[in-house]
């Protein structure tokens, strides 16, 4: 769809990416140590000075002592993360249940190490699991379960029931839980994130996944990070150690630094929040429908009252002749479900969005 909105000269609302910039502090940081001559190798599982800043805010963010050398793994993005993890404990023949619509990297990771995806339906309209369901569908090959809060493409969150179900479960059937939440401070309406981390039971047997380049707007920098315990940590490293091997280290410390603020991470749900009813406001009395969203930068609309034609065709139709780019989410379906929803990202300045507001309020 980027490559649809360049050659139309499209608005892009469709790649989950911010149009401003990121902060100088940081840019400055990253000159700074490479200047000083940090332009060689880290250490494979991250350099120390991030995964203790890390250990410190994941303390300070929900009340758990990880311990940096063993708990903490700095990874080539949270894509990479995602794929490490999914080596690391899926063998041929083992059986992983997911959530669709569903980031588009776990079925193929998962297919690519010889495991069987179950993909299971997230429950319109507000895209809540329906764990009655997930227990039926656990079998003795059941490795792992897949969770992602808050929800990319949905915008949906895991509550503190979800929580206490998926620990039940995991429990019960001895699972490991892989939790995507790299949308971790992209959160709104008052809800508080709901981490793994938070249940000690559960961050016994889960793999927590993060990404800077979500909460400080450099997606071009690939630098995310997997939380376990160590025993998992440490499967992980093993398939890490040949995927990557090891991550920018003048970044790295430039990230470490820069978390010695926290401010500059702990507003940033209220400052997407702004942006989402920003977008929203000018939606309003339009012929689309707005779904629930209460996390990440992604808001879905139901185009239905314009017309019923499919999600894919649609979203060309959109981009080709009307000049704003989004994401059918009929894709994020392993069955290409179609809901007659489009995914629309909102990290974008405002000018950005009143272009694409005022093409919308048209159709």
């Amino acid at each position: 769809m980027s490559k649809m909105a360049a050659e139309h000269n499209a608005i892009n609302l469709s790649q989950g990416f911010p149009d401003f910039p990121v902060d100088p502090v940081i840019i400055d940081l990253v000159h700074r140590f490479m200047k000083e001559g940090h332009n060689q190798y880290a250490p494979m599982p991250g350099t120390p000075a991030l995964r203790q800043a890390i250990a410190e805010v994941i303390g300070l963010t929900y009340n758990r002592a990880v311990d940096p050398d063993t708990g903490i793994t700095i990874t080539a993005g949270a894509t990479e993360a995602l794929y490490a993890a999914i080596a690391a404990f899926v063998h041929p023949g083992d059986e992983v249940i997911l959530f669709d619509p569903a980031y588009d990297s776990y079925d193929p990771a998962i297919r690519l190490n010889g495991g069987v995806p179950v993909h299971l339906h997230l429950k319109l309209p507000d895209f809540q699991i329906d764990w009655d369901e997930v227990g039926s569908r656990i079998t003795p090959r059941t490795r792992m379960i897949m969770v992602n809060t808050p929800h990319n493409p949905t915008g949906a969150v895991l509550k503190t029931e979800d929580m206490i179900r998926l620990q039940q479960l995991a429990e019960r059937h001895d699972l490991i839980v892989l939790s995507d939440e790299v949308y971790e401070r992209i959160i709104f309406d008052g809800i508080k994130h709901e981490s793994v981390l938070h249940y000690p039971a559960l961050a016994s047997r889960s793999v927590a996944v993060f990404s800077f380049g979500k909460t400080f707007h450099a997606t071009g920098w690939k630098v995310g990070y997997a939380v376990a315990p160590a025993a998992l940590s440490q499967e992980i490293r093993k398939t890490h150690q040949f995927i990557t091997f090891a991550v920018n280290t003048p970044v790295q410390l430039a990230l470490a630094a820069y978390m010695k603020t926290p401010q500059h991470f702990q507003g940033l749900g209220s400052f997407y929040e702004a942006k989402r009813n920003y977008f929203l406001n000018g939606i309003k009395g339009s012929s689309f429908r707005i779904m629930p969203c209460h996390g990440s930068y992604f808001q879905l609309l139901d185009y239905s009252n314009i017309t019923r034609i499919p999600e894919k065709e649609m979203a060309a139709r959109l981009t080709c002749e009307h000049g704003v780019a989004s994401i059918p989410v009929s894709v994020f379906y392993q069955d290409g479900s179609n809901n007659h929803l489009l995914r629309f990202c909102f990290a974008k300045q405002e000018n950005t969005l009143d272009n694409a507001i005022a093409i919308l309020r048209k159709l």
